[in-house]
This record gives structure tokens, C-alpha cells and sequence, in this order.
């Protein structure tokens, strides 16, 4: 049994009507056909803009990209800084560089790129 059909009786102006026509001159296609699939899309579209189906898959890829550049720059930046510190605290009571205070510079280092990798 087919699904129950509601007739509905509508107005068009003449240049829709004759675009309806042709469109329904193919034996397999009927009016009700072209009618229903054009109430159908507007029904889907009705929810979104042109922009937002043409760019919005993308829009959001580059969001998450950008994101992602974020996070990396500050890490970086995060990094740099922690260097920085580490760099400034070596230098400012060493004198002259012998073993013993390249070796401290050493451990130093190896802290320095724990507590980065965290």
C-alpha cells in the first residue's frame, strides 16, 4: 500500500508554471514529482545558508588547524622562556667555564629539557 498522498492546490505566476511544464514533459517525471523535491530541498536548505554549505566543512578544518598552530606557538613560546631563565641563572654566577661548571651547565640543561617535555 502506498504512503497516503494530501492534495494541495497552489497558484503560480505563468513564467513558473511554464518552467514546471518542462520540467514534467519526460514521461517518468509528474509534477507532483518535481514539486515535492523542490518543497523537500527548501525544507533541508531552510536551516542553513549558501556560505555555511559551501564553506563550513572547511571553515572548520582551518579553525582546528589554527588551533593547533596555537597551541604549538605556545608552546614554543613557553619553551623559549623556560631557556631563557635557565640561560640567564647559568651565566650570572659563573665565572670563567672550567669542567666543573660546564658539567653544572650540563645537568642544568637536562633539567631544563625535562621540564619542557612535561
Amino acid at each position: 500500500m502506498k504512503p497516503a498522498r494530501i492534495r494541495h492546490q497552489f497558484l503560480l505566476d505563468s513564467e513558473l508554471s511554464e518552467k514546471l511544464d518542462q520540467l514534467s514533459r519526460s514521461p517518468s517525471t509528474t509534477k507532483s514529482q518535481v514539486v515535492a523535491k523542490a518543497v523537500r530541498a527548501f525544507i533541508d536548505q531552510r536551516g542553513e545558508n549558501e556560505l555555511d554549505r559551501r564553506y563550513g566543512k572547511r571553515l572548520d578544518r582551518l579553525s582546528r588547524d589554527l588551533d593547533h598552530v596555537r597551541r604549538d606557538a605556545e608552546m614554543i613560546l613557553e619553551s623559549l622562556a623556560l631557556f631563557i631563565r635557565f640561560s640567564i641563572t647559568l651565566h650570572a654566577h659563573t665565572p670563567v667555564p672550567d669542567k666543573a661548571t660546564q658539567a653544572i651547565a650540563q645537568e642544568r640543561f637536562q633539567k631544563f629539557v625535562e621540564q619542557v617535555g612535561r
